[in-house]
């Protein structure tokens, strides 16, 4: 089976050239496309694809809303957001909402298809360009939870692009227990979602900034390692 996608985008162009560059790997699939936030947030849950590529400036609904409903009522579906321009707001307003990827709209084709596929497997793949800025809007918890040993190795592994089935192998620990960490490191930094935490990570020196994006070896992954992610 192929990675399922829906594109939302309300400039005909641009969705078109999505569906093609998508259209050249047989291990995904276009299963709808929309021009508004609310009609994405519709067809998700109808057609429940597996990834969301969301354009942030829309109408009717803007993506940065549309990525909120989706993640909230549907959390099995990732949410990839396009912008053609780095707004801070925008941009930290995605990634708050949920987003675990974001992408210029003139990324390479490669990279695009790449961070399809590292969203469906769980993996963060945020463009160079809007790490920088993120930087910026994750600050160090001041509060007196620190984060522990364990804790700390998990947000490593995560910030590296590794999915909760990786670091439950390699630390021979269930997946669950992965959730827990990760769910308990979220609330220790007073961060909403897996990427503000691997932005954090960086910043704190846990990982350099380039190892926020998932090596090209993604490309050769199959289905089933994607399913079990």
């Amino acid at each position: 089976m192929a990675l399922r996608v829906l594109i939302a985008d309300d400039h005909a162009v641009v969705r078109q050239g999505l569906r093609m560059i998508l259209g050249l790997d047989n291990e995904i699939k276009v299963v709808g496309e929309t021009t508004n936030g609310r009609e994405a947030v519709r067809l998700a849950r109808e057609l429940c694809p597996d990834v969301v590529l969301m354009d942030l400036l829309m109408p009717v609904m803007d993506g940065v809303s549309a990525t909120a409903e989706i993640r909230q009522d549907l959390p099995e579906v990732e949410v990839v957001a396009l912008t053609s321009s780095l707004d801070d707001a925008m941009v930290m307003g995605a990634v708050r909402a949920g987003a675990i990827g974001f992408l210029l709209k003139n990324a390479e084709a490669d990279d695009l298809r790449n961070a399809v596929k590292a969203a469906a497997a769980g993996q963060i793949h945020v463009s160079p360009a809007a790490i920088s800025r993120l930087m910026g809007q994750v600050r160090e918890p001041s509060g007196p939870e620190q984060l522990t040993e364990r804790e700390t190795e998990v947000l490593t592994m995560l910030a590296r692009g590794k999915a909760n089935k990786e670091i439950a192998h390699d630390l021979r620990i269930g997946q669950q227990t992965v959730k827990t960490y990760v769910s308990h490191i979220l609330t220790k930094l007073g961060v909403h979602s897996r990427t503000q935490a691997a932005v954090y990570a960086v910043q704190s020196g846990l990982v350099p900034a380039g190892e926020l994006t998932p090596p090209e070896a993604l490309e050769s992954t199959t289905r089933e390692q994607w399913w079990s992610a």
